[in-house]
């Protein structure tokens, strides 16, 4: 026994070396600043952003989602089992201890040779216990763990990729919520506003002061903000529908807190290009996964060496179950061996070349997930800055159309104009105010991507809400 302490003594300090590369983060060449940067930037990328919007149905409404989203949940689910993966990968490090027991009584017969037992029948009985190791002496299992922890954190971190995508979802489903609200305010306004229009002019066509067509004209206007109304209302419990479903429930109406005018706009978060390497989940799990790739080289390149085990067992073996326990009843043993490759045909060679192929898949991804991330923060800058700008100009020209047509009204009724002159007005007006409150809603929601493109320590704040309570466990 004492040899065999020295021996596993020997292998555990020849089993520091490990084979295939140690992973060292691969060099990525990042900008310097963004392109579009806004000069008013604050230090907000790391809070609860949406909060700052300072409508507290939102704020109930991500909490919501994120306590029963179902992606949320089945990305719990998928970090439990990649836990559960590296437990079992790394089990074989440890000793692996056994037990079997059995229990067994034979009748000889009694006719040919002489039995070899003095008694017939003949009982047996056996209790063991059993040990093996395998040394890792050239870190086959240590790499397969390495590659197992990166996997678990990949999936951790595609958890957290989940909830990123899911605040920003509810956000803008929201914002775009509110959005559909105002469009739909504005059309029946409208509708009303050309409703009494159409009541005017056929009232004025009886007693003979306008023309049929004026009548015609009227009536086209009216059936054109009649018509998209019920195009509104459709995309409305559409949305809700959608929104439901990210709640984790059936779907269903959804509240609102506040208009879209009272939505707080709050500053663009700032920060260094080369953050996001550090910030966003998607570029985290990429290097996570480039991590996990590259200890397969070393797990495929081990296979060529000799595994090395020791194993032992004790127990207890007698006739008689009263002596089972006895001294003289007690027997053991230990051994070593090894087994190694000679001829495979390129078995091990072809396990190499997939684990170096693999590697170099994933570092590809992970480089292009980071350009990808630098692009993402790119265009939601330049949208927001865009969308600004077009969100005053929007608002000038409903201005100057609601003027046009104020004006042109005036004139029709002092008989300076044709109706036509109204018609034109009317007809550019409506659309215009249409378009501001979708481009209000673009422009908050380009706010919303750039949080999303960013990422932020936000996330790790809204994971901490991402548990749920357990059935019948809440309040009554």
């Amino acid at each position: 026994m004492g040899r065999l302490l020295v021996v596993a003594a020997v292998a555990a300090v020849l089993a520091g070396c490990m084979i295939g590369p140690n992973y060292q983060r691969p060099a990525i060449d990042t900008p310097e600043a963004y392109r579009f940067e806004d000069p008013n930037a604050a230090d907000t990328a790391n809070t609860e952003w949406w909060k700052q919007f300072q409508d507290p149905v939102l704020d109930d409404l991500i909490a919501e989602g994120l306590a029963n989203n179902k992606d949320v949940r089945i990305a719990a689910a998928n970090v439990e089992r990649a836990a559960g993966t590296l437990t079992e990968t790394r089990a074989p490090l440890f000793p692996q201890i056994s037990y079997s027991g059995s229990a067994a009584r034979e009748r000889f017969t009694a006719e040919g040779p002489t039995p070899l037992f003095s008694s017939n029948p003949v009982s047996a009985f056996q209790l063991f216990g059993g040990a093996s190791w395998e040394i890792d002496l050239w870190g086959r299992i240590r790499r397969l763990t390495e590659s197992a922890r990166a996997n678990l954190l990949a999936s951790v971190d595609a958890r957290r990729g989940v909830i990123l995508s899911l605040v920003a979802s509810l956000a803008t489903s929201y914002i775009q919520l509110l959005s559909l609200d105002e469009q739909l305010v504005i059309a029946n306004r409208t509708l009303a506003t050309y409703a009494d229009s159409v009541k005017l002019f056929e009232l004025q066509f009886k007693h003979g002061q306008v023309s049929e067509m004026n009548v015609a004209q009227a009536r086209t206007q009216y059936e054109t903000a009649a018509v998209t109304i019920p195009q509104i209302e459709a995309q409305i419990v559409q949305l809700e529908n959608a929104i439901s479903i990210l709640l984790g429930r059936n779907p269903g109406p959804i509240k609102r807190g506040k208009s879209l005018a009272e939505l707080n706009l709050f500053a663009v978060p700032a920060g260094l290009p080369s953050q996001i390497l550090e910030l966003r989940p998607d570029i985290a799990e990429a290097e996570q996964n480039l991590i996990a790739a590259n200890a397969q080289i070393g797990a495929a390149k081990s296979l060529y060496f000799p595994v090395i085990s020791l194993t032992g067992a004790a127990g207890l073996v007698s006739s008689d179950l009263k002596n089972l326990f006895k001294g003289s009843a007690q027997m053991w043993n230990y051994a070593g061996s090894f087994t190694g490759p000679i001829f495979t045909a390129g078995a091990i060679s072809g396990q190499v070349v997939q684990a170096e192929a693999g590697q170099q898949a994933a570092l590809l991804s992970y480089e292009s997930a980071i350009q990808r991330g630098f692009a993402d923060v790119e265009n939601a800058l330049i949208a927001h800055q865009k969308l600004g700008t077009q969100v005053q100009a929007q608002k000038k020209l409903v201005d100057a159309s609601s003027d046009y047509t104020r004006l042109a009204n005036m004139q029709y009724t002092g008989g300076y104009v044709p109706y036509f002159t109204v018609l034109q007005a009317e007809q550019q007006l409506f659309p215009a105010e249409l378009t501001l409150a979708q481009t209000e809603a673009q422009f908050l929601n380009s706010l919303v991507a750039i949080f999303q493109a960013m990422g932020g320590g936000w996330v790790l704040e809204a994971d901490k809400h991402t548990e749920s309570p357990e059935p019948g466990n809440g309040p009554s």
